[in-house]
């Protein structure tokens, strides 16, 4: 990175940094369409998917019950 651009970034507040930051991000999001997704990336979301598949989960009612009891 270009010294002069790394000592302007550190100048910028946490709260710039993060606009910055997402500035970039969304110039980079609109220049390059689909970003490519690594085979491993891919691989572990299809285990999550397929963990997650069985499980329907619970009513807010049971949850919200349990809570109080506590």
């Amino acid at each position: 990175m270009n010294t002069t651009l790394a000592a302007e970034i550190n100048r910028l507040s946490p709260a710039e940094k993060i606009l910055l930051v997402e500035e970039i991000w969304d110039q980079v999001a609109a220049s390059t369409g689909n970003l490519p997704v690594p085979e491993a990336h891919k691989a572990e979301l299809d285990r999550r998917l397929a963990a997650d598949a069985g499980d329907a989960g619970r009513p807010w009612a049971e949850i919200r019950a349990e809570l109080l009891r506590r």
